[in-house]
This record gives structure tokens, C-alpha cells and sequence, in this order.
């Protein structure tokens, strides 16, 4: 994908999330140790799986908290309301699901609202610019 389709299609995302309330999320999750490496190789592959798949997915971005063990963030963000509830219907979201229910411990989703909209498109785009370059 070109750099100036890849900033047109992160400019298409932002319009649809401004005009269609754009759905920004913090899941908090702890996991259970005996199940940490699984869970991880289960997450790393749903979060690919959907940013590549899912045009409504703008973002599903797992975090380690680097101090505190067996502790995940992950950054969601979608188009809007409609790009969520089709994301819960895929089948490597479905597989996730079942396949991590009892490895979580807690989970807790807070929904967020984005501060500032037009500098987000910018991060995504800043690091595909990064990307490129070292291709």
C-alpha cells in the first residue's frame, strides 16, 4: 500500500469515527500465570487478525505493563458503534473469546473519549511513515 493511500484510508477511518461517534476503549485485563504465555500468543494473533481485516478496526493495540505481572492493556478503537458489534461477530475475535475465558482473571473495558481526533490519524500514520522507510 502506498504512503498516500495508506494517509487517505487513515483519513476516511477518522471521518467515519467523527461523524458516526468514534468508539474508543481501554480493556484492563489481568491474566492467570499458569496461562500467561497462551494468552499472549492467542491476543498478539485476534489484534492482527482484526487491524488487517476489519476496515472498521482502526486500532486493537495489546500493552504488557512492564512492571506489574500478568497485567495487559489494549487500546481499541473503532470506526463507530457498527465496526465493534461486526468485530465481536469475526470468526479470530469468536476464537479468542472461547478460547481465553478461563485464562482471564478480570477485565474491565472503560470507555474512553478521544481529546484530540485529527492528531490520532496522525500517530498512525507517522508510524507507517517509519516503516516504509526501513523497507
Amino acid at each position: 500500500m502506498s504512503l498516500t493511500a495508506y494517509s487517505q484510508g487513515i483519513e476516511e477511518i477518522d471521518k467515519k469515527g467523527q461523524g458516526d461517534h468514534q468508539l474508543v476503549r481501554m480493556a484492563e485485563l489481568e491474566i492467570h500465570p499458569e496461562y500467561w504465555e497462551e494468552y499472549k500468543k492467542i491476543l498478539i494473533y485476534e489484534a492482527r487478525e482484526s487491524v488487517l481485516k476489519e476496515d472498521g478496526v482502526v486500532s486493537i493495540f495489546p500493552m504488557e505493563i512492564k512492571d506489574d505481572a500478568y497485567k495487559i492493556r489494549i487500546l481499541e478503537i473503532y470506526a463507530n458503534q457498527k465496526a465493534y458489534e461486526d468485530h465481536l461477530k469475526t470468526p479470530h475475535f469468536q476464537y479468542y473469546k472461547t478460547n481465553t475465558l478461563k485464562m482471564v482473571k478480570d477485565l474491565k473495558l472503560i470507555d474512553m473519549k478521544a481529546l484530540d481526533k485529527k492528531t490520532m490519524g496522525k500517530i498512525f500514520l507517522k508510524d507507517k511513515i517509519r516503516i516504509d522507510s526501513r523497507q
